[in-house]
């Protein structure tokens, strides 16, 4: 690792916008523990079916409250998916933050088009499976 040299490539919207989506996501998980109140789901408020997101706040608080056991059973997708997609815009970001302030160069993997294609497409699907399947 060194320092960085030349010009810094920004982090790519789509990561920001992920990050944003997850700080928000804990930003109403908190108001909801603090005063009850949530959003509610509009296919659950029609149908009563449960889509993939449904009791991500929920969860959110639980984990907020350190209570891992609740929030896996509020919604165990978004757990696990959750930290696994927050650890890598961490990185990319922390690593964007060292390289912009000029202290350290560190390494930003970039995935093809292709790939982030798929791993979208590969994520959306377990999404999907799993509220068809939370259903049941």
């Amino acid at each position: 690792m060194s320092r960085p040299q030349g010009p810094v490539k920004p982090v790519d919207r789509r990561v920001w916008g992920l990050a944003g989506v997850g700080i928000g996501g804990f930003a109403l998980a908190g108001i909801y523990r603090l005063s009850g109140l949530g959003i509610p789901c509009p296919l659950h408020t029609l149908t009563g079916l449960d889509c993939p997101f449904c009791g991500a706040t929920r969860m959110a608080a639980a984990l907020l409250d350190g209570d891992l056991n609740a929030a896996w059973h509020f919604n165990a997708a978004i757990l696990i998916l959750g930290p696994l997609i927050g650890v890598a815009i961490g990185y990319e970001v922390v690593a964007w933050s060292l390289s912009r302030a000029g202290w350290l160069s560190l390494p930003r993997p970039r995935l093809s088009p292709r790939a982030v294609a798929i791993l979208t497409k590969v994520a959306l699907g377990a999404l999907l499976i799993f509220g068809v399947l939370r259903n049941f």
